[in-house]
C-alpha cells in the first residue's frame, strides 16, 4: 500500500530503539556536513593560503560537487546492494582522511585531491542516513523523518559557521582543520558499535541479482518511475541557491559586492541555517498531514527565492540595505527543505529494493546544480571584473529549465500516484482474512 494511506503491512514500528539507531546514522551525516561546508567560512582563507583567484577557488567546490553528483547513483546501488553500515563506513573513512589531507595540503593540487575525498565520502551519507529511516520507521513518518535529518544536516553547517571560522582566526588553518577531522574518528567508533542495517524481523529481501544487467535494471526501473524524474528536477531546482551561498560565494558576496564585515557576513549565513532548520520542521509537518502540498511548496519556494534574489541585484544603489539582505537569507533557508520533496515524490514511486537507486537519482539533481552555478559564477566574476550582478544573474537560467521540468512532469506523477493507491485498496480487499 502506498504511503499516501498511512500505516502499511510490514511496516518497522519505529521507537526509542530506532531513533538511537538512526540517530547514529544522522550524526554520521552531521558530521559530513560539517566537513562538506568548511570551506564556505574558509574561502577567502584558502585563496589566501593557496593564492588563487576566483575561478580556481570554485575549484575546490565544483570539483568536491562532481565527485559528490557522480556518486550519487552507484552509491545508491551500493547500499541496495550492502546495505547502510558498510556504505557509511566506508564514507566515514574518506571524508575524514580527505578533511584531514585538507588541513595538511602544502600546494593547490593536493589541496584539490583532498576536498575530491572528501566529497566521495560524503556522497556516501545522505542516501545511507535516508535508507536508514525507512528500515526502521513507519512510511507515512517517511517526510518528517527526512526533514528532520536534513534539519541535523544544517546543524553541521551552523557549526562551520560558527565555531570553524572563529577556530580558524584562533588557532590557523592546519590547527583547525585537523582539529575537526577527529570528530569522523569519534563518528565512526558510534558507527561501528552500535548501528543496525535495520530492526530484528525486519529483515529485507537479499537483491534480485548483480552484475551490470541488474544495475541497468535497477536504474532504467527507477528512472521509468515519473515520480523519481520530478523529484530529481524539485532538488534540481530548489536547492542550488542556497548551497551555491553558503557552499562558497555568500562571505565572498556579502563582504565583496555588500560591503559588510566578515562578522556580519557570518551572522547572515547564519540565518539562513537557522530558517532552514525552522523551514524543515515545517514542511516535513505539513507534507505527511497533506501530500498534495508538495509542489505548492517547492514551487513556491521557487518563486519565492527568484523574487528576493532580483530584488538584491536590481537594488540601484552599490549596496542592498539591510533589510532586503536579511530577507534573501531567509527565504534561502528555505530551499533546502524544498529540495528534500524531491524524495517525497521518488519514495512512493519506488518499491523498497529500489529506494537507495532511486535517491541517489534525486539527490544528484541538486548538486548538479549546484556545480553547475558555482562554475558560472566563477568564471563570470572572472571576465566581469567581480561583478556580482552578472555573475548571480546565472541563479534565474537553472531555476527557469527546472521549473518547466517540474510542470511538465506534475500531473503525470500525481496520477501514477492514484493508480496505485487505488490498486492497492483493492489488493487489500482481496487479500483472505
Amino acid at each position: 500500500m502506498s504511503e499516501l494511506s498511512g500505516t502499511v503491512a510490514g511496516d518497522p514500528p519505529g521507537g526509542r530503539r530506532a531513533a538511537l539507531v538512526w540517530g547514529v546514522g544522522v550524526a554520521v551525516y552531521f558530521v559530513a556536513v560539517i566537513f562538506r561546508t568548511s570551506l564556505g567560512v574558509a574561502g577567502l582563507d584558502a585563496a589566501e593560503r593557496f593564492d588563487v583567484g576566483a575561478s580556481a577557488l570554485s575549484t575546490f567546490s565544483i570539483l568536491q560537487l562532481l565527485v559528490y553528483a557522480g556518486m550519487q547513483i552507484p552509491v545508491g546501488l551500493m547500499v541496495d546492494r550492502l546495505g547502510t553500515k558498510r556504505v557509511l563506513t566506508y564514507g566515514v573513512v574518506l571524508f575524514t582522511v580527505g578533511q584531514l589531507g585538507f588541513a595538511l595540503s602544502p600546494s593547490y593540487g593536493t589541496a584539490l585531491a583532498a576536498r575530491a575525498l572528501l566529497g566521495c565520502g560524503d556522497a556516501m551519507t545522505f542516501i545511507s542516513v535516508l535508507r536508514l529511516g525507512t528500515r526502521w520507521f513507519p512510511a507515512r513518518r517517511g517526510p518528517l523523518i527526512a526533514q528532520i535529518a536534513a534539519l541535523f544536516g544544517m546543524a553541521g553547517n551552523l557549526v562551520s559557521t560558527l565555531v570553524l571560522s572563529r577556530l580558524l582566526d584562533g588557532v590557523g588553518w592546519t590547527n583547525a582543520f585537523a582539529g575537526s577531522a577527529l570528530a569522523g574518528v569519534l563518528v565512526l567508533v558510534l558507527l561501528l558499535l552500535f548501528l543496525k542495517d535495520h530492526p530484528e524481523g525486519f529483515e529485507p529481501p537479499p537483491p534480485a541479482g548483480t552484475g551490470p544487467l541488474f544495475v541497468r535494471r535497477q536504474i532504467s526501473a527507477s528512472w521509468a518511475e515519473p515520480g523519481t524524474r520530478l523529484g530529481m528536477w524539485v532538488h534540481f531546482t530548489t536547492q542550488f541557491p542556497a548551497m551555491v551561498f553558503l557552499l562558497l560565494w555568500g562571505m565572498p558576496f556579502l563582504v565583496e559586492a555588500q560591503g559588510l564585515e566578515r562578522g556580519a557576513a557570518g551572522g547572515l549565513l547564519t540565518l539562513v541555517v537557522v530558517s532552514n532548520m525552522a523551514v524543515g520542521l515545517a514542511y516535513g509537518q505539513i507534507i505527511a498531514r497533506h501530500h498534495a502540498a508538495r509542489a505548492p511548496l517547492a514551487l513556491g519556494t521557487v518563486a519565492a527565492t527568484a523574487a528576493l534574489w532580483a530584488a538584491v541585484l536590481l537594488w540601484p544603489g552599490d549596496h542592498a540595505p539591510m533589510g532586503l539582505l536579511v530577507a534573501l537569507c531567509l527565504v534561502l533557508g528555505a530551499c533546502g527543505p524544498a529540495s528534500m520533496i524531491g524524495f517525497d515524490f521518488a519514495r512512493p514511486a519506488n518499491p523498497q529494493e529500489r529506494q537507495g537507486t532511486a535517491s541517489g537519482i534525486v539527490n544528484m539533481g541538486g548538486f548538479t546544480a549546484s556545480m553547475t552555478t558555482l562554475l558560472a559564477v566563477g568564471v563570470l566574476l572572472d571576465a566581469t571584473g567581480d561583478d556580482y550582478r552578472i555573475a548571480f544573474a546565472s541563479v534565474f537560467v537553472l531555476q527557469a529549465l527546472g521549473v518547466a521540468q517540474i510542470l511538465r512532469l506534475r500531473a503525470r506523477t500525481v496520477r501514477r500516484e492514484r493508480e496505485r493507491l487505488v490498486a492497492s485498496r483493492v489488493e487489500a480487499v482481496h487479500v483472505p482474512a
